[in-house]
Parts: C-alpha cells; structure tokens; sequence
C-alpha cells in the first residue's frame, strides 16, 4: 500500500497542543522527533538503553503523519492548516511548515515497538510482550499492554493521571465505563484493582481486538471487560448498550473539546453519587472541563496534574 507522508516543524513547547490539533483535523497518529533529552525520572521508568537524541536541543520538533491511499490527503490537510491557523491566534507554534512526499508499506509501522519499554506507574509495571519482568519488580502490580499501532502504551501523562486517580477511587465490584478505551489499559487497570465490570467504547474498530488481546495476556476472563464500537455521545443504540444509573465510575481520557460534548451526556450513566474521571485536558483548557462539569450538575472534587496536562475528578 501506497501512504502519504506530512513532516510537519513545530517547536518542542508546542508539539503537544499541535497534536492534539491534528487529532481534531482527523490525523490518528502521529510521530514526534525532537531533541529534547529525557529526564532521570524519564530514564528509570522507561528503561530507555537508545539513542536519545541527535544532538543538541534547539527547540525545534518534528511531527510525522501518515494518510492511507484511501483517505482524502488533500481534504485532510486543509483541515489540518485550518486547525493550526486557529491554534496559532492563542499560542506560539512555530512555522508549522508542512512537507509531503509519498512512502511505500514497509517496517516503519512496526518500528515504534524499539521506544516501548517497561516502565512504572507507582506500584504498577506496564510491560510490552517482548520483555521480561526484572526480578526486583516482582512485587508491583504487572499490568501487559502491546497497543500495537493505533493506541497509546499508557506512557502519556493523561494515562498516568487516570491511573492514579482510579487506585484512589475504584471498590470492590464497582461497575466502570471507560469512554475512549483504545488498548483497554484503564478498563484492565480497574479490573486489577477490583472492579467487577468493565465497560468500553471506542470509535476505532481495532479496539475491540486489542482490548480482546491484553484481557488474555493479562489473565482476566472476558467477561470482565467487553468493548463497543461507536460514539456514546450521539449514538442511541451504544447509549443503550452501556446502560443508564449504573456506573459507579467513569472514565473518560480523551481531549477536552470532546469532554465538553460527553459531560452533559456522562450523567445519565452515573448512579448517585457516581465519580467522573476525565484526562487528555491541556491546562489552558482546564477550565472548558470544569465549567462543563458544573452545568452538568457535577461536583469537581478535584484537579491533578503533571507536565502540562490535567485531570479533572467530579462527582454526581
């Protein structure tokens, strides 16, 4: 197969508001090159034993995307610059200048699995198939995540955050939504920390594969967890499958402009009393999430954060 190519220069500050605009354009994916180096924080988790950089930082950053022979390269692309343009009224981006050029097939699909290595989050080790498990973290929750190519690893901050704010908030036997669950890391995650029931949505049909997959490499029975696709917000027939007033907990790490859209929608999922835990918010978007917590009639009951990211924890 034939694949477009966009090599988009950015500026490391900005590269992640850039994604996430390129995730509002419709672009899945993307790959971020810069010559940023990793922090000895970064260092212990990830494990990291590549290159890390290239050379000196210079502030500048590189975002790779990819269209398929099937996708509208050029509708895609305006949409894209027309994303950037609105960024670029509120926040410095840098050029944004974007190359093009045509690629074939090839291993580059399967070579981010080299930046993939075990890392933790508090007393949870998430760890790809391909390595093993250090005798010395034999006693932190194992958690076994390949996301393959369409879905994070759970290294994003985002992910972290849900993470953290689900081991302070799940019970024995709760019943969680997990709305955007992609390789299922939040669902499983709950499952492992006692929940009694899980259930996904995703937009993208790989879901339903991936999370059938780390349910098995991590033990749990299916039935623990099932995955939908399709969009709770507007779609009546996933609203129904989910089911209404039965949710003690849902989570929700998407991107703010969406969770503007869920919130008022969340509600009738939650029982009394149920928590809402949304991430995948910048924090200059803090406040967009908030806001729409409290007309939805939610309590905010908090707001964690790390880096530039947030997560906001409300209660029905």
């Amino acid at each position: 197969m034939k694949w477009t190519k966009f090599r988009l220069r950015t500026t490391t500050q900005a590269e992640d508001i850039v994604v996430c605009a390129l995730a509002d354009a419709g672009v899945e994916g993307a790959q971020i090159e810069d010559n940023v180096p990793l922090s000895e924080q970064d260092l212990q988790q990830m494990f990291v034993d590549i290159p890390l950089t290239s050379g000196p930082d210079d502030g500048t950053a590189y975002i790779t995307f990819y269209l398929d022979e099937e996708e509208d390269a050029d509708a895609v692309l305006r949409k894209v610059e027309d994303e950037l343009e609105a960024l670029r009224q509120f926040s410095e981006i840098g050029p944004c200048t974007i190359e093009r050029s045509e690629t074939e097939d090839k291993d580059w699909i399967n070579n981010w699995k080299q930046y993939f290595h075990q890392f933790t989050v508090d007393d949870f080790l998430i760890i790809p198939s391909w390595e093993k498990v250090r005798p010395e973290d034999e006693g932190k929750r194992i958690l076994h995540i390949d996301p393959g190519t369409a879905f994070g690893t759970g290294m994003h901050e985002t992910t972290q955050l849900c993470i953290r704010q689900l081991k302070k908030y799940v019970t024995d036997g709760c019943e969680v939504l997990d709305v955007g669950t992609g390789s299922g890391i939040l669902g499983i995650v709950s499952v492992m920390l006692g929940a009694g029931h899980v259930f996904g949505t995703d937009l993208d049909p790989c879901a339903l594969d991936a999370v059938r997959e780390n349910l098995e490499a991590n033990g749990i029975a299916p039935e623990r967890m099932n995955a939908v696709i399709g969009n709770l917000i507007d779609d009546a027939s996933v609203q129904e499958l989910a089911g209404y007033g039965k949710y003690d907990i849902v989570t929700a790490n998407i991107l703010a402009p969406v969770l503007v859209e869920l919130t008022p929608r969340i509600v009738r999922h939650l029982k009394p009393g149920g928590i809402y835990i949304t991430s995948g918010i910048l924090d200059v978007k803090e406040k967009d999430v908030t806001d729409a917590c409290e007309k939805a009639r939610l309590t905010v009951v908090e707001v964690t954060r790390q880096g530039e990211w947030v997560s906001v924890t409300a209660r029905l």
